[in-house]
């Protein structure tokens, strides 16, 4: 039985991963909680009535038996309960973005191989169905190799009104690491995770900040918004590999895409984690163009209880990271430039 600990209980600790770990029950305890905000302590008890809560990170940490902990705190406060949980010998399973700065990210993961301990990144599309049956197929060769990859997840009307999402000294950004790391995460996994050698990007902020712009999640106060509405970024790869990146909470365009479109030798796929249909291949075969869909794509209900799952098997089993700290550097690199270069104009190279 994995004694674990959530570190922040917010709303996507509530909706996502309790509920994930109390599916586990016959593997899992949750046995302690903490929060610096009173409110989601007690909406919290509503799921968890007789689980204690305590003062502070270090005071949970300290609690008895204590295996692991999920740290689901506001972007810019992941790396220090993180770091503090590998230092105290506890596995770790952090919201995304693992990191705002790669700093951060190179800390964390620095602590988990230090301590010997998991490391998860919350990257729920890892364990999507139309993610795992890629896997397979491009294992076996049907893709080739992957040159080019076309990531976006664009809303035309959807700031988030509800948290800290629109204030950067919160969140640490806008739709760039709250939705575009999604993307980006999936595209790179598919692709195997390239090293990165430059990127170029450009952020813009005209619409969120403008009060005759419709809202579809209702009003904001735009005064206080303070990040990205848009961001855009290009990627390119030891390997010759290159990825264009679009993210926005608000934009001029047609409906709210979420996928990405990769381009192999031997076949190209569009992948729609969200939305229908979820999977097209596209493949020449003895002179003819095919456009297919798969007729058995992996069905995986809750992606964020999969995760989990996957965070509490790893740790029974004594596997490795099922989205590893060192990927999550990578992507917060990746990030963290795409804001560099839009701020400075100029490409951000890497080594």
């Amino acid at each position: 039985m994995i004694k674990v600990g959530i570190i922040g209980c917010g709303a996507i600790a509530r909706a996502e991963h309790i509920p994930g770990l109390l599916a586990l029950s016959d593997r899992c305890q949750i046995t302690g909680l903490y929060d610096a905000s009173e409110s989601s302590i007690l909406q919290t008890r509503a799921l968890l009535p007789d689980v204690p809560s305590f003062d502070s990170v270090d005071a949970l940490l300290a609690a008895p038996g204590l295996d692991a902990v999920v740290v689901a705190t506001p972007n810019l406060c992941h790396a220090e309960p993180t770091i503090a949980a590998l230092k105290a010998g506890k596995h770790v399973l952090v919201e995304k973005p693992m990191a705002v700065l790669s700093q951060d990210a190179l800390r964390m993961q620095e602590a988990a191989q230090e301590s010997g301990k998991i490391l998860q990144v919350g990257l729920n599309f890892r364990f999507h169905g139309v993610t795992r049956f890629l896997d397979d197929f491009i294992a076996h060769g049907h893709m080739g190799d992957v040159q080019y990859a076309r990531a976006k997840c664009l809303r035309r009307r959807g700031v988030p009104n509800w948290g800290g999402f629109i204030d950067k000294s919160i969140n640490g950004g806008g739709p760039l690491i709250d939705l575009g790391v999604h993307i980006l995460d999936l595209t790179l996994h598919l692709m195997g995770y390239p090293t990165p050698v430059s990127v170029s990007g450009a952020t813009f902020d005209t619409l969120g900040k403008d009060p005759s712009v419709e809202n579809f999640f209702g009003p904001y106060d735009r005064s206080k918004f303070s990040v990205e509405d848009f961001a855009v970024g290009f990627i390119r790869f030891a390997n010759g590999a290159c990825v264009t990146l679009e993210s926005s909470f608000m934009s001029n365009g047609e409906g709210d895409p979420y996928e990405t479109q990769i381009y192999g030798t031997k076949a190209g796929a569009l992948v729609r984690p969200v939305g229908d249909p979820p999977l097209q291949i596209f493949k020449e075969l003895d002179g003819q163009f095919f456009t297919m869909s798969p007729a058995r794509i992996p069905n995986v209900p809750r992606t964020h209880h999969a995760e989990v799952e996957a965070f509490i098997q790893a740790i029974q089993d004594g596997k490795p990271s099922p989205v590893p700290g060192s990927e999550g550097v990578i992507l917060t690199q990746i990030l963290e430039a795409i804001y560099e270069s839009a701020a400075t104009g100029r490409e951000i190279r890497f080594g």
